[in-house]
């Protein structure tokens, strides 16, 4: 970390040349994560911005996965060449804000004169991408999770839908496994980390961390190895047991399970619409995340990525970055990345255009995911999460919780070793970081 963000700030000021020779058109570069169907939309994006004027040129530049696309950068930052535009994911948050290497989205947008209003977005964007009301990244593609489920399984097994209380769902995937109606009742997503215990606490309003999930500092610790948590996890348990509930084996991606009908249902993200689309060939639908009985729902939370603009840029690059991201929060943008991708439309705007388009009435399940995240005010427990070391964390929490799994260890004492080593990379990230937010 240390070394990552030396590389970040030592590079902080320096301005690149490229500035455009009279009358050529200004070009920026944009660093993102996206391949296959994704980069292909994202390079339709890009086009459809190129294409709307002439002063500027957008070049997408896929970089491999979210880790490769920062790595990249740290590379691009040594040798003084970044691009403009990085696209890193939600989990990044503090590590890119607190690199001093970044120039915050409101910030540019109003000295750019495209001024930004943050009370357009979706609640549950900006509370995870702006700090003091003001956005530090330009969302994106956000995502949410949302439960898929085969309706021939469901029926079959004599149901008319899933429920909407793990009461109701649980004893229901019980008896399309014990009825052999398919192997799996349910595969677990590959971060089922972010869609089973931190999304879980966000819709059943439990704290998952202190200060507000970090929202409120550095000095945040985690809890989640106390009361409703425990349970799901212990949930989680006795549905693996007995294979009610599979994790996929190493070399298969968890919604294949779903698409190919072996497996009944999967919670995943919203943005996982194109795959099931393209690949099941059974009568199938989405649902809302399943909460506890007796609980009012809160929102789910984002998952997905922003864009980060880089310091060290000229002027006229800044003027390229700040008409492309006015050109992205326009509604009918919004409207068609939302369509085209699965992601939610990031803006109330959009949400309503597309709801007046009809497309909700022909595509009810893309609806899911925008209607949760909408739902209510969030609440101290369903803002998002700010965590440093976010990644490292999630490896120690999906390697205690499977050691559970495995009867390794009983699941408090998997949590509580699971909130001790998170803790411990916490105070590491607070003690490099002293004095940031």
């Amino acid at each position: 970390m240390r070394s990552f963000l030396g590389a970040l700030a030592g590079v902080g000021a320096l301005a690149l040349a490229g500035m455009s020779s009279a009358g050529a058109a200004t070009e920026i570069e944009f660093w993102h994560a996206m391949s296959g169907a994704l980069g292909e939309r994202v390079d339709e994006l890009v086009k459809k911005f190129n294409d709307s004027q002439k002063d500027y040129v957008v070049k997408a530049v896929g970089k491999g996965s979210y880790d490769e696309v920062l790595n990249g950068t740290i590379a691009a930052y040594r040798a003084k060449r970044q691009p403009e535009i990085v696209q890193s994911n939600e989990r990044s948050f503090l590590t890119m804000v607190n690199s001093g290497a970044i120039v915050s989205t409101s910030d540019l947008m109003a000295q750019q004169s495209h001024p930004i209003d943050v009370s357009k977005f979706i609640a549950p964007v900006v509370s995870y991408y702006a700090i003091d009301g003001k956005l530090q990244a330009m969302p994106f593609n956000s995502s949410t999770p949302i439960l898929f489920y085969n309706r021939d399984h469901f029926k079959a097994a004599g149901f008319d839908k899933p429920g909407a209380t793990w009461q109701q769902l649980e004893p229901q995937l019980e008896a399309i496994k014990a009825k052999g109606v398919s192997k799996c009742a349910m595969v677990l997503p590959g971060d089922y980390e972010w869609s089973f215990l931190e999304n879980y606490s966000a819709v059943n309003d439990i704290p998952y961390a202190t200060k507000r999930n970090g929202m409120d500092g550095l000095d945040t610790s985690f809890v989640f190895n106390k009361g409703k948590l425990v349970g799901q996890v212990e949930r989680m348990k006795r549905l693996v047991g007995p294979g009610v509930m599979q994790l996929a084996g190493q070399g298969i991606i968890p919604i294949q399970l779903f698409t190919s009908g072996e497996c009944s249902t999967i919670i995943a993200s919203t943005a996982s619409h194109a795959a099931v689309v393209a690949a099941a060939k059974f009568d199938w639908s989405a649902a809302e995340l399943p909460y506890e009985q007796g609980v009012t729902p809160k929102n789910s939370v984002i998952g997905g990525a922003a864009l980060w603009t880089l310091k060290g840029h000229t002027p006229e690059k800044y003027k390229a970055i700040a008409a492309f991201y006015d050109f992205l929060a326009k509604t009918d943008t919004q409207v068609w990345w939302h369509q085209a991708t699965g992601y939610v439309p990031v803006t109330t705007a959009a949400y309503e255009a597309a709801k007046a388009q009809g497309y909700y009435q022909k595509n009810p399940t893309r609806e899911i995911a925008v209607l949760q995240l909408m739902r209510g005010t969030p609440s101290d427990n369903s803002l998002g999460f700010r965590i440093g070391n976010s990644n490292q964390i999630n490896v120690a929490i999906m390697e205690e919780v499977s050691a559970a799994f495995l009867d390794k260890k009983p699941v408090q004492q998997a949590l509580d070793d699971a909130v001790a080593r998170g803790n411990e990379a916490l105070r590491r990230y607070e003690q490099l970081n002293a004095g940031k937010k």
